[in-house]
């Protein structure tokens, strides 16, 4: 019901400071994301380490990091320094890593449902419920139809 971003912009407010938006993973999607080591305090909870992409073995916790950030600004000259990373691309991950050196990062483990974009079926998935959502009846119709005759 409260936007993922609102629940981040909530976590921020109680903390003051960067926030991750994540959620719980299985162990064998670990290796698709940024992944955080993280203990429960008075605040939430706080990382203690970022990994990006991890084998299984590796993998602090299931905890991944779903694209949905409220980041300090100074996150731009680290990133202006970062090396590349996994991949041979600059990582976010790694820029964060760097920033909590000095600075505290919270995680927001954010409430509904997030689609896999990168992915052929969360893409449709998607795609499908955004059309039921916007177009409901003339679509569902449409989609009932679609089913029926194949």
């Amino acid at each position: 019901k409260t936007p993922a971003l609102k629940q981040l912009l909530d976590t921020y407010e109680k903390t003051g400071s960067s926030v991750l938006g994540v959620q719980e993973v299985p162990l064998s999607d670990v290796s698709k994301y940024g992944i955080a080591a993280y203990e429960k305090t008075p605040l939430g909870l706080k990382v203690t380490d970022l990994i990006e992409k991890p084998s299984p073995e590796l993998a602090p916790s299931r905890m991944a990091i779903m694209g949905r950030y409220v980041i300090e600004p100074e996150i731009f000259k680290i990133l202006e320094t970062t090396p590349p990373g996994v991949g041979g691309e600059i990582q976010l991950t790694d820029a964060l890593k760097t920033m909590l050196r000095t600075n505290p990062i919270y995680l927001c483990d954010f409430e509904g449902r997030r689609y896999d974009l990168g992915d052929k079926e969360g893409f449709l998935e998607a795609t499908v419920e955004y059309g039921l959502r916007t177009h409901g009846a003339e679509f569902k119709k449409y989609l009932k139809g679609l089913v029926n005759s194949m």
